[in-house]
């Protein structure tokens, strides 16, 4: 039998229709995917931390006596001025009263000082005695000498004489001071205590505000005996804040004074600026919530955002920082989700048209989100994030979002 040529044309047509349908019936489908395009930006690589607000300068108020603190006169919360708001009194401990044996013992000491005064007494009396007979002689003595009756030696002794005499009478001076302040401070013991009816208001040590500011703490409001340095309150101005942040000690040594922190979850609408001032220079061990021992340091930082933006930020509240440990105005970036590792290289599936292929990628500084670029992507290219164990190089791709449409 004999083909025709409009025979082999149909066999060889109906041949491609049935290879071409076979290779859409077994063709796997398109994975769904989604996609990202390349950039560049601000790429920022931040060490996040627990903050904590704190005055910075915080002025505790003591007392300088032992006595009894009489009720406060503020308020934790109260405006004060320094030099000018009472923000203490405290009345100096009474004398308690005395045994019988101490009561005698005190009487006895009076009698005795009662009676060295009166010796010191009875000796300024003999000095002025014998002064006034040196005084006298002296006289006498340069009479004669005047006249040529005597000679200049008797003047001398004389002269000697009336000197001793003098220092004589200031001695004996002296030692009646000493015995009537012996008296007084013996007396003191026979004083009975005041009553409480009886003590004064001046008699109180007044305390003044030491700065300008507000109260933070009052030890207690009611009137109790306090010694001499117990804390009666606390004054610091609201303001002034800094802010205290623990971290590791290995995130710490990559960040310096002037490096910038973002505040967050402070509880305002708005995110907070802050510069580093000083890093501890000291770490201590803290167990972490796993058990696990660490080295953390505390790092402190000024608010350079205006006190009009965190007004009712207050001393002790609780702040969340990304300090910019490194950071790039215009960097080549790929979302960490698109990353992974093949035989110890970093690559990416790159969307070219409907399907992707393997490219192997240099990769700078990551955050927490993102990498630099160094080598293997260009700005505008589509990578494929968070691939799944069921894409490979070749294979063809639909965006999910048009899935969904």
């Amino acid at each position: 039998m004999s083909w025709k040529p409009r025979t082999f044309v149909l066999v060889g047509l109906g041949v491609t229709v049935m290879a071409g349908l076979a290779f859409v019936a077994f063709r796997p489908d398109p994975i769904p995917v989604d996609l990202h395009k390349v950039d560049r930006g601000l790429l920022q690589v931040t060490i996040n931390a627990d903050g904590e607000t704190r005055i910075r300068d915080i002025y505790e108020v003591a007392s300088p006596i032992t006595g009894t603190a009489m009720r406060s006169p503020v308020a934790v919360g109260d405006q004060v001025v320094a030099g000018q708001t009472l923000v203490a009194s405290v009345r100096p401990t009474t004398p308690g009263l005395l045994d019988s044996r101490s009561l005698l013992q005190a009487e006895a000491s009076v009698q005795e000082a009662e009676a060295a005064v009166h010796v010191a007494e009875t000796d300024l009396e003999k000095a002025r005695d014998e002064q006034t007979l040196a005084q006298s002689q002296y006289d006498r003595a340069q009479t004669l000498v005047e006249r040529g009756v005597a000679s200049l030696t008797r003047l001398e002794d004389a002269a000697q004489r009336l000197a001793v005499a003098n220092a004589s009478v200031e001695a004996a001076q002296a030692r009646i001071d000493m015995a009537q302040s012996t008296l007084a401070r013996t007396r003191t013991l026979l004083r009975e205590p005041d009553t409480l009816e009886q003590v004064a208001e001046g008699c109180c040590l007044r305390i003044y505000a030491p700065a300008d500011g507000v109260v933070l703490s009052v030890a207690s409001e009611s009137e109790r005996p306090v010694s001499t340095g117990a804390p009666l309150l606390s004054v610091g101005d609201p303001t002034d804040l800094e802010i205290v942040a623990d971290l590791l000690s290995s995130d710490a040594v990559r960040i310096g004074p002037g490096s910038v922190a973002t505040v967050e979850r402070w509880g305002g609408d708005d995110t907070l600026q802050a510069t580093l001032t000083h890093i501890a220079p000291s770490a201590r061990t803290k167990v972490s919530a796993l058990g696990i021992e660490e080295q953390r340091v505390d790092a402190f930082f000024d608010i350079t955002s205006p006190p009009q933006e965190r007004r009712t930020l207050g001393d002790g509240f609780a702040v969340f920082l990304r300090i910019v440990e490194w950071e790039a105005k215009d960097a080549l970036q790929v979302p960490l989700s698109a990353i992974f590792k093949r035989d110890g290289t970093w690559v990416v599936f790159l969307a070219i048209d409907n399907t992707v292929i393997e490219r192997e990628i240099k990769l700078g500084r990551r955050s927490n989100q993102y990498a630099e670029v160094l080598d293997g992507l260009v700005e505008g290219d589509r990578v494929v994030v968070h691939p799944n164990d069921a894409l490979s190089a070749g294979q063809r791709i639909v965006l999910r979002s048009t899935l969904a449409n």
